[in-house]
């Protein structure tokens, strides 16, 4: 069974305070703050070469990054 390419999502502590980073819903970090969850998150996004999403203390995604390789890149790139 391969790895799967799911993204990172950096999301409020669902256990408490701070900040957690979590792959396929499980908490892969925990950190106490947004800062360092974000950046963290982001390492972890580019050793999986996948996307990382990062949340709003209400849950509402506030940016996305990819890291890995886009299957659908802008058609307005490298024009």
């Amino acid at each position: 069974m391969g790895r799967r390419n799911t993204g990172v999502h950096t999301t409020p502590n669902p256990d408490g305070a701070g900040w957690v980073n979590q792959v396929s819903g499980r908490v892969v970090s925990t950190h106490r703050l947004k800062e360092r969850a974000v950046d963290s998150g982001r390492e972890i996004a580019k050793e999986r070469a996948t996307e990382h999403s990062i949340h709003k203390l209400n849950g509402q995604i506030s940016r996305k990054n990819s890291y890995g390789g886009d299957r659908n890149p802008p058609k307005d790139k490298n024009r």
